[in-house]
């Protein structure tokens, strides 16, 4: 008991609030989410992971917290909110990880990948009865504002403990199935979680050591097929670099990305578009010799 205490207790809240949604900023409800935790403390330190997820693109939330997340110290806050279930049955809840994060945010399987990669020290439900914003009850399509970004300030700042955002909860979240990366007969397997949106590189979940097992060589080819669902979508050899330089102006190229996972490129070009193939869940890639 002394030891689980000690844990909980040194995931200490760092002032430090970090937003994510599907909003968007050609309006004003980021600002609004912003002015809401602004009021909670002054003090409180505001940024973004970013409010350009797709509407409704629960997958993609998910991976743009995995992807950030573990940058930034242990007791920052993180509220994302795509949230098309707003008004319906689905909880509100905070996630604290193993690594000392939280998540404020719907339980939607926006936490998927956070909850996997970086483990479940707890979860708690948003007592809406005390972690809601004054006069607010309503309101009942903007709970980014009434509920996430409110709770979320108040335990950023200490206005709360975390034992004070509900009742806990089972160590279990809501999440999306997605190709996992695996070795079978001389072949990996893995999903495309996403894309480098501003080049149209192809980014999968398949990290460095599982790739090794094919034994490919730095300027060798290397076979790739992408389906979605059971539709093949692209198939075609591609050379594996180190950096884009090593290939030709307009040459299909397999490197790895920031992440340590492989990623399909054209050296100053656009892979996604050219060849159609985008990312989710529902995308999977093989590769070969």
């Amino acid at each position: 008991m002394l030891l689980i205490l000690f844990s909980l207790s040194s995931f200490s809240q760092n002032n430090i609030l970090v937003f994510q949604s599907d909003f968007g900023l050609k309006d004003g409800a980021v600002s609004a989410m912003k002015g809401v935790a602004a009021g909670v403390s002054a003090n409180i330190k505001l940024y973004d992971v970013t409010h350009e997820v797709p509407a409704y693109n629960i997958w993609e939330a998910s991976y743009r917290l995995v992807q950030t997340a573990p940058y930034w110290p242990a007791g920052t806050v993180f509220v994302s909110v795509v949230d098309p279930g707003v008004g319906t049955q689905r909880k509100s809840v905070v996630l604290l990880t193993k690594t000392g994060h939280y998540f404020v945010t719907p339980d939607n399987g926006t936490l998927t990948l956070v909850a996997e990669q970086m483990g479940i020290q707890e979860i708690r439900e948003i007592d809406e009865a005390v972690n809601r914003r004054k006069n607010s009850n309503e309101s009942y399509t903007f709970h980014g504002r009434d509920v996430y970004a409110f709770t979320g300030a108040r335990l950023a700042s200490k206005v709360i403990s975390y034992k004070e955002v509900g009742k806990k909860l089972p160590a279990e979240v809501v999440t999306i199935p997605y190709q996992k990366p695996t070795f079978e007969k001389g072949e990996v397997l893995g999903g495309i979680p996403i894309l480098d949106i501003q080049y149209g590189n192809v980014w999968t979940n398949i990290d460095k050591p599982l790739f090794e097992k094919l034994n490919v060589r730095i300027g060798e080819a290397l076979m790739i097929a992408v389906f979605k669902e059971n539709d093949k979508i692209y198939e075609g050899e591609v050379r594996y670099v180190n950096t884009f330089a090593e290939a030709k102006e307009g040459s299909d190229v397999g490197y790895f990305n920031s992440l340590l996972n492989f990623s399909l490129a054209i050296n100053m070009g656009n892979f996604s578009e050219k060849y159609k193939v985008f990312s989710g869940n529902e995308w999977r890639i093989v590769l070969s010799k």
